[in-house]
């Protein structure tokens, strides 16, 4: 994304409308000029001086409209562009205090850029905007009883893989999950449907983990065939 393609968006991000992903909120003051500033806004549009994180979520933050299949292409420029124009060097010359809040809008949207690049976490964030607690909490249990048998037979299967061969068909599978898994989520998020999204992200960060575990098995085979 080019520069003036980044300054767009950012100045998209203080008057467009609500529905297509960008905050409007309630205008509050730069603590530079004093002058009005959307709340989302990276920039003052009035002095210019950069503008510290305030609370948003990770859509947006980068200004993407709300929904599970976001243009992945276009997160990758969008995150780059913004982040080009925080760099260290851009503010070598600036006060110690705007140096500081370059840093923290840095990290802020790097967090928000992990959360979107991440299915299950870009899960998780559509659920909190529509109120619904995560499902995939770490003190959680699985509830869900087909996915229970699931995971039942593919941990017998992994435990008595003794071979590469038995980890990649395993792997195949875990695949194929993951990608009906994110089928089934842009259908659910596109119809509302919060339960069948609730359960879809459970199965989800379910088969990701297994895929993990995969890769850990397929490291200590490979290492004992050597």
């Amino acid at each position: 994304m080019t520069e003036s393609g980044v300054k767009k968006i950012m100045a998209d991000r203080t008057a467009a409308p609500e529905g297509n992903g960008a905050a409007t909120g309630a205008l509050t003051a730069c603590w530079s000029c004093q002058g009005p500033v959307a709340a989302a806004a990276l920039f003052c549009h009035v002095c210019g001086a950069v503008q510290p994180p305030r609370e948003a979520d990770a859509y947006t933050r980068l200004g993407f409209e709300p929904r599970f299949d976001i243009d992945m292409a276009e997160l990758d420029k969008r995150y780059l562009g913004f982040q080009r124009n925080l760099h260290p060097d851009r503010f070598a010359r600036k006060g110690p205090r705007e140096r500081a809040i370059a840093e923290n809008q840095a990290m802020s949207l790097n967090q928000a850029y992990e959360t979107l690049k991440d299915a299950v976490r870009r899960a998780q964030a559509l659920l909190a905007r529509a109120g619904i607690a995560s499902p995939v909490g770490e003190s959680r249990t699985i509830e869900d009883r087909e996915l229970l048998m699931e995971a039942m037979e593919v941990r017998e299967a992994l435990a008595e893989s003794n071979d590469l061969d038995a980890v990649a068909r395993l792997a195949e599978r875990a695949q194929r999950e993951d990608a009906a898994c994110i089928k089934a989520l842009t259908a659910a998020f596109a119809a509302r449907d919060w339960a069948e999204a609730v359960r879809q992200t459970t199965r989800l960060r379910y088969w990701r983990k297994f895929a993990e575990e995969l890769r850990g098995r397929r490291a200590v085979l490979a290492g004992t065939s050597v």
